[in-house]
């Protein structure tokens, strides 16, 4: 069997946390039915990649991931609206005291995925993927750069 030339392929720990949660959104400037408000059962998969374990060997603890993120996520989008920023939904839903979550674009599956990663990022955990269900059927993922993992910003997987 051929191997692989040296220095191409990088080993990876990997390990995914499942999120649960739940929200409503509506899509600005968008010809469809996501024009309208509606809700899902969402899912959020965090993957943490390591080229090493940790002294318990551990990627990280599931309950360090669940600590770290589902608290922000139950906080600050479960059983939320989550809108764009200049939608008309937005004040009367404040005035309502109803609970909202602002972006600055669409709130878009593939957007609540890229701040799912930032906030994990920002809090320090080496998260190499994001991927959010809206349904059981549909999802979007946003993905880092892997190589920042590793310290070497020259490889690539």
């Amino acid at each position: 069997m051929p191997r692989a030339p040296e220095g191409n392929i990088t080993s990876m720990y990997s390990v995914a946390k499942r999120i649960e949660f739940c929200y409503g959104h509506r899509l600005l400037d968008y010809n469809g039915v996501c024009a309208h408000p509606h809700g899902h059962n969402a899912v959020a998969e965090l993957e943490i990649r390591s080229d090493t374990l940790d002294g318990r060997n551990m990627v990280m603890d599931f309950s360090d991931i669940k600590r770290a993120i589902k608290t922000w996520v139950d906080r600050e989008l479960d059983h939320k609206m989550i809108l764009r920023q200049d939608d008309p939904l937005v004040p009367v839903l404040q005035d309502m005291r109803e609970p909202v979550f602002t972006l600055d674009s669409n709130p878009t599956a593939e957007r609540i995925a890229r701040l799912i990663y930032d906030v994990a990022r920002e809090q320090g955990l080496p998260v190499a993927r994001v991927t959010v269900w809206e349904t059981p059927t549909s999802w979007a993922t946003y993905a880092g750069d892997v190589s920042r993992l590793t310290g070497d910003a020259t490889r690539r997987q």
